[in-house]
């Protein structure tokens, strides 16, 4: 965040979103909304009621819980909401339906085929996300226990593929042309948030003029495990590396909670301390993020006003 936009932040709001193929996703503190821009250039709006787990179950929102909890729910709804805008392409540009797709279309209740796609990707992503991010570093790691005896050392090192994994795998699939359309609607979806928090009217030329680079970001909270996972990791000293994997897996809930902690209070707080801990998450937003046309920004200005709550403050974070 410039220090302009420091200056001029009125309060931090607890909204906040997703870009989407071709659109934004928004939560705020009730409401989750979708908003596209469909092929002939009009806004599709889809409006839900939110209702998260701490609410029916209050100990899943204490802290260092919650994160974990908050992590999955944003994720399953994150992978509903680009399935939904997913469905706004033009046909021209999906591939043709095979013959199980014809099969599963004809003989399986659509709602049914969106939970098992969600279920699917959701697993998948985890799973991915494991394997890449966790398992595949320690791995590596692993190669160098003669050379390196340490285990501090041999669990910075881990950390130091973990992080370079990371900045690859975002670094590869910026070179991908719809990825870049993305990138854009994620920095209209900052910007306009940066707009809505400086108690600025909501127009498309005050939002433009806002930072893209915002403090709670995903990419910052991704960039805060690594780094959290590094120091929470190193209580784990055996060379075997298969243990020390299992290990990682039961340790990473620990890590996304206080991740999810940290993060929170930079979203609160701008002093040495979350300067320093958002500071490469914030640097590496130029790359998940790119300046937006009007017509995504109006995109993102209309989902937020859409999830705005009508008691004012409610929302604040």
């Amino acid at each position: 965040m410039t220090k302009e936009n420091e200056k001029s932040c009125v309060f931090r709001t607890s909204i906040g979103g997703q870009a989407l193929m071709e659109g934004i996703m928004m939560r705020g503190p009730e409401k989750q909304a979708i908003v596209i821009r469909k092929p002939d250039g009009t806004l599709e709006e889809k409006v839900d009621e939110l209702h998260p787990l701490r609410e029916r179950y209050r100990i899943l929102g204490l802290p260092f819980i919650r994160g974990t909890v908050n992590f999955i729910e944003t994720m399953v709804d994150g992978v509903k909401a680009l399935t939904y805008s997913a469905s706004f392409i033009p046909d021209d540009e999906q591939q043709e339906p095979d013959k199980i797709d014809m099969w599963i279309k004809k003989h399986v209740p659509e709602e049914k085929v969106e939970k098992a796609l969600v279920t699917v990707s959701v697993v998948l992503g985890l799973t991915l996300s494991v394997v890449l991010f966790m398992m595949l570093p320690t791995i590596l790691a692993g190669f160098f226990s003669g050379v390196v005896g340490s285990g501090f050392l041999r669990n910075l090192l881990e950390g130091v593929f973990r992080i370079g994994i990371f900045l690859g795998y975002m670094l590869l699939v910026s070179r991908m042309k719809e990825i870049n359309r993305i990138w854009q609607y994620h920095g209209a979806e900052h910007k306009t948030i940066h707009c809505y928090e400086a108690g600025l009217p909501l127009t498309v030329e005050n939002a433009r003029a806002q930072t893209r680079i915002h403090p709670r970001c995903g990419t910052n909270f991704m960039f805060i495990v690594m780094m959290i996972s590094i120091l929470v990791f190193a209580v784990v000293q055996w060379s075997n590396v298969w243990v020390r994997m299992i290990m990682r897996l039961v340790l990473l809930p620990v890590v996304v909670g206080i991740s999810y902690e940290i993060i929170k209070y930079a979203g609160r707080h701008d002093n040495i301390f979350t300067k320093v801990a958002t500071a490469p998450g914030r640097a590496l937003q130029h790359i998940t993020t790119a300046e937006p046309d009007d017509s995504m920004l109006e995109c993102a200005i209309r989902s937020i006003e859409l999830v705005i709550p009508e008691k004012e403050g409610t929302d604040r974070w």
